[in-house]
């Protein structure tokens, strides 16, 4: 074998084409093989693979740097550069994260899980190069969608005037996560058609050079072109066109149900395990095609993860023209968002709630400034859902609640979640954005409201004294859980479910002093700027309880197992039971 020989790039400066060729057929069978037995981002790596081996060969990694956008493509480049372990031995599996990451290794310049960012990084090292003097080179590899980002576009617009060594290797394999969308994709495909020779060239337009590699998955062609750019003095764009998922048939069929994959028998492509049941996305589905089909005025937004909601091809066919895929553009879902309530149309933009992290601009300028009665469905809202740093879904709390006008809510289960989405869609006075629950109640304790105009009213779950637990959205069972607990003590605690958390039932808070000596808060989010320190806040204001807010704090997280950070910072029923009987006693 030769992947498991090499330890650096370097090892394969003296590799022949045909040793390449077959090192890239190891590297092939060795993704599969791994990706069958613990998942992960297949059909991008697939292919890839030739080009990481061109780039490894022309270029002198770590000196030379390569920004990889997104980096769930990265899989081959860490084989190449010292990781081969973590794709060939099964013990080692879990040794490396799914995206670049400099803690692991020189060859990752950052840590990158979001789109469209490569170029302007890029641009960044090239100009700080430039300064201190230095040759090395800097090569962007930008795919998957990225390209329609706002960003890639402002890079370029920047690379393309810089007039030094900047190389962008555009990966163009047709897809984004799912179909690419958007004006330039039809641009792109005639580049595609005509060898790179059609007129509309949107590189050339921003003053880049352009190259065109029709067959981005033939390592010799791409090492050729490469040494060519190398240490070149000008920007240049270096289009390749890839096969997604290329040497798996499965994925090569289909791409977008390749494009991130749970573990998969090899002789069929079927699933080891069938996939988790997720109640409130197939609810939310099910109101959304219900809705378009009642208002044609209705409309779903989603931002190339097809709506956060897993809107199969046949659902998004269905919508028709009441289902719009912006690209990987949230910035421009929200503006457009705002656009479409302001002229009668009944919107919802749904996507994962890390994503919604690049809006908080266009959510305080371009609707809640214009309260513009656009509805915002944030997804995958909880420590126990994506876990890399990168992509973590639990900081929208401190984040969107404290905008003025955005009416914000976090249901409790299915049914609160469809009223809540229901009202939302029909209202015509506020912003509205949605924690979409995660976990929650399996049926609601309490009976359903139908209308949430009167705003910051929260709902009693269980009445008691002594102790009430206020539980945000997801933790709303947990608080209830916690209860159970205490009740075995002797203790019966109040359990409140605050729903809104743009703004507090001062009302309740007060009354609840009556019976109550401490409040505790529960939120699956970190507690700086949470609906938690709201609550201690008001109470520092009136006094007569004590507070303690249980969430976690403002760090990031990496690679962690939900239950055991759950653990350290006391955030299970009974962990929460024993801190209150020490509390009262």
């Amino acid at each position: 074998m030769y992947l498991e020989n090499i330890n650096a790039p370097r090892d394969l400066r003296g590799y022949t084409a045909e040793q390449r060729r077959i090192l890239a057929q190891e590297m092939r069978e060795a993704l599969i093989e791994r990706t069958s037995l613990v998942g992960g981002h297949i059909g991008p790596n697939l292919g890839i693979i030739e080009a990481t081996i061109a780039l490894h060969t022309v270029f002198d990694s770590p000196r030379d740097k390569i920004i990889f956008d997104v980096s769930h493509q990265c899989y081959p480049h860490k084989m190449l550069t010292g990781r081969a372990g973590a794709y060939t031995r099964a013990a080692e599996y879990n040794d490396v994260s799914g995206f670049t990451n400099p803690d692991e290794s020189a060859h990752d310049i950052f840590n990158i899980g979001h789109t469209s960012t490569s170029i302007s990084l890029a641009s960044g090292l090239a100009k700080a190069r430039d300064l201190a003097g230095g040759t090395e080179n800097i090569i962007a590899i930008i795919g998957d969608g990225s390209m329609s980002g706002g960003e890639a576009l402002e890079g370029l617009n920047v690379v393309g005037e810089m007039g030094t060594n900047c190389i962008i290797v555009f990966n163009d394999n047709d897809q984004s996560i799912s179909e690419n969308h958007g004006g330039m994709y039809r641009k792109f495909k005639e580049l595609r058609e005509t060898n790179g020779q059609a007129e509309d060239n949107l590189f050339r337009a921003m003053g880049l050079r352009y190259r065109y590699v029709a067959d981005g998955n033939d390592a010799e062609a791409l090492i050729r072109v490469f040494s060519e750019e190398k240490d070149s003095t000008s920007p240049v764009v270096i289009h390749i066109h890839t096969t997604k998922g290329k040497g798996l048939s499965f994925a090569e069929n289909d791409p977008e149900g390749w494009h991130r994959h749970a573990p998969f028998h090899l002789e069929t492509g079927i699933a080891k395990k069938a996939a988790s049941s997720e109640p409130y996305a197939a609810a939310t589905v099910d109101f959304v095609l219900e809705t378009a089909r009642k208002n044609p005025n209705f409309i779903y937004l989603s931002a190339g993860i097809v709506g956060g909601i897993n809107l199969s091809p046949a659902q998004r066919a269905e919508l028709g023209s009441q289902y719009v895929d912006v690209g990987i553009a949230e910035e421009h879902a929200v503006a457009m968002a705002s656009g479409l309530a302001r002229a009668g149309a009944r919107p919802i933009f749904g996507t994962y709630s890390t994503f919604f992290q690049r809006t908080y601009d266009q959510m305080a300028q371009d609707v809640a400034i214009n309260r513009s009665p656009a509805v915002f469905l944030a997804t995958g809202t909880s420590l126990y859902r994506s876990t890399d740093v990168t992509h973590l879904g639990f900081y929208d709390i401190s984040i969107f609640s404290n905008i003025p006008n955005l009416v914000y809510l976090a249901p409790t289960s299915v049914a609160e979640h469809i009223a809540v989405l229901r009202w939302a869609v029909e209202q015509r006075e506020h912003p509205v954005m949605i924690r979409m629950p995660f976990s929650g109640y399996e049926e609601s304790p309490y009976p359903v409201r139908t209308d949430y105009r009167d705003l910051n009213k929260s709902i009693v779950v269980t009445e008691g004294r002594d102790v009430a637990l206020i539980g945000v959205g997801n933790f709303a069972a947990l608080a209830s859980e916690a209860a159970e607990e205490l009740a075995h003590e002797g203790i019966h605690a109040a359990v409140i479910n605050p729903l809104y958390l743009s703004g507090l039932d001062e009302q309740l808070l007060d009354s609840l002093k009556e019976k109550h000596s401490l409040i505790l808060t529960l939120e699956d989010g970190i507690l700086a700027g949470g609906f938690g320190q709201k609550v201690a806040a008001f109470y520092a204001r009136t006094g007569g309880v004590r507070v303690r807010n249980y969430g976690l704090p403002k760090k990031f997280f990496n690679r962690y197992t939900p239950a055991a950070l759950a653990r350290e910072y006391h955030l299970t029923a009974t962990q929460i039971a024993a801190d209150v009987l020490r509390e009262l006693a």
